[in-house]
């Protein structure tokens, strides 16, 4: 099957996609990714504070500006943004990229929520407290706007190192579950290590902005306030890092008509899914039969999920696109955003 709900009512929010959607772009960086080891997502570390950035303009060029090439992991493997790239052409959903602790501005059109980048959590707060609570009242009112718009908004994420932080955060909550990862082999021990130390920062009942403020990241200030300031329903699009925020954003406001939509990967690599708060789709965007390398490494456990790419798979779906008309729309962007530029 193309797609399944792995808990919840998923039908209804695949239902709704039938409707007027609204894709937001959510960005940021924190230096917990500047941790050796900790993430993949850019060719070399120098490179990682341009993944987020770079995603957004791929989705709207279908080529990268700040960096001459896209994002991709040191051996190659393609930035899920190939996959939502690829969604957005064919359906021709409105988006739109949010700037939540950016180090480096993208050069498309973006609305600025004025978070700050987050500090490596490991050493430090990830934020100021006063900091954190201006930009999330700033998120809170982006929310509430562009929901009037439509009939539903999905949230996707770019921030390399944020299953780390989303890490952070569910054990905060005394949620006990491993994050998924972009690496086959899961860098769990530099993971628990990163997060045992933030955790000494944790006095015990901080509300959910203290939590962000202390062992977050930027991106969650982003995510989580939008969707508190929605009026509309939310679809997360994303992986585990979308599970922790769930938790967050029903500590802060417990009506919020909220569900995740993911890849089948990160279904097969985390058994934190299984935690979310909230209904959970899994969808296959049939990479195991692509014709690329790069794309087939998915299957194999590189990469999985970012950028929205479980979600954008799904509103495919729901527009008409069958799993192998999808895969060979991907396979075409791979040619015209990858190899021609190798």
């Amino acid at each position: 099957m193309d797609w399944r709900c792995l808990k919840g009512d998923g039908k209804r929010f695949f239902e709704l996609l039938k409707d007027e959607v609204i894709f937001l772009f959510v960005i940021g960086n924190t230096k917990t990714a500047e941790i050796p080891g900790i993430t993949v997502a850019g060719a070399n570390p120098d490179l990682i504070r341009f993944t987020p950035p770079a995603d957004v303009e791929l989705l709207h060029y279908g080529e990268c500006k700040v960096i001459p090439f896209p994002p991709a992991t040191p051996d190659g493997k393609p930035t899920p943004a190939i996959i939502t790239y690829t969604a957005l052409r064919l359906t021709n959903v409105p988006f739109f990229a949010v700037d939540s602790g950016l180090m480096v501005k993208p050069n498309v059109p973006f609305v600025s929520i004025d978070a700050p980048v987050g500090e490596n959590i490991e050493v430090k707060p990830a934020m100021n407290l006063d900091d954190v609570e201006k930009a999330f009242k700033n998120a809170v009112e982006l929310g509430r706007q562009i929901s009037k718009l439509a009939d539903v908004l999905m949230i996707g994420e770019s921030i390399p190192a944020g299953t780390t932080t989303a890490l952070a955060i569910l054990r905060a909550l005394g949620i006990k579950t491993m994050v998924s990862s972009s690496m086959p082999k899961n860098p769990i021990e530099i993971k628990e290590q990163v997060v045992a130390k933030a955790l000494k920062r944790i006095e015990g009942n901080e509300d959910p902005l203290e939590l962000i403020a202390k062992v977050g990241d930027p991106v969650m200030i982003g995510v989580c306030g939008i969707a508190i300031g929605s009026n509309k329903p939310v679809i997360l699009a994303g992986g585990t890092q979308m599970v922790a925020m769930s938790h967050l954003i029903g500590r802060m406001k417990d009506d919020v008509d909220i569900a995740i939509a993911t890849t089948v990967y990160v279904a097969n690599d985390s058994n934190a899914l299984s935690h979310a708060p909230c209904p959970v789709i899994v969808v296959d965007p049939g990479l195991a039969d692509s014709t690329k390398p790069g794309l087939r490494a998915y299957a194999e456990g590189f990469v999985k999920e970012g950028v929205g790419a479980g979600g954008a798979t799904l509103l495919a779906y729901v527009r008409g696109f069958s799993k192998e008309e999808f895969l060979k729309e991907i396979d075409r962007s791979y040619e015209t955003v990858i190899e021609s530029k190798l």
